[in-house]
């Protein structure tokens, strides 16, 4: 195939490391720099630099995108290891969606989207109680 094949295996790859990683570690930067890091050591193991970069830029891409989820699974009473055995499947099926062409990049795009998506749509915090209070 060519270098394109590969740095997207390795921007799918890290965005599957950042979901799994925020599932367990429910810390959005620490779970980047965990995610982050496998992702770059495996992009240095078996690749060239480019495809480090871009397993760091795909760790990003879940890490971020993929913590407002959990804040939300967790906010709503969810527990703690379903979510991140949740989140763990989906990352497996999503390290493994890597793999074929162009999906590593459109997993790199889609998860970041979709977390901003459900920012955009979580209500704020204590809406309409000072309404409720009595004095």
């Amino acid at each position: 195939m060519g270098a394109w094949y590969t740095i997207g295996i390795l921007a799918g790859l890290g965005t599957a490391l950042g979901v799994a990683a925020v599932g367990v570690l429910r810390q959005a930067i620490l779970s980047f720099v965990v995610a982050a890091a496998i992702a770059v050591a495996i992009g240095f193991a078996f690749f060239h630099w480019y495809e480090a970069v871009a397993g760091l830029v795909g760790a990003a891409c879940g890490a971020l995108g993929s913590a407002p989820l959990v804040a939300g699974t967790l906010r709503r009473g969810g527990t703690r290891g379903w979510t991140a055995l949740l989140l763990g499947l989906v990352a497996v099926v999503g390290a493994a969606l890597a793999f074929v062409p162009v999906l590593g990049y459109l997993e790199a795009l889609a998860v970041p989207v979709l977390g901003a998506r459900l920012r955009r749509r979580a209500p704020d915090t204590h809406a309409g109680l000072r309404s409720l209070a009595k004095d």
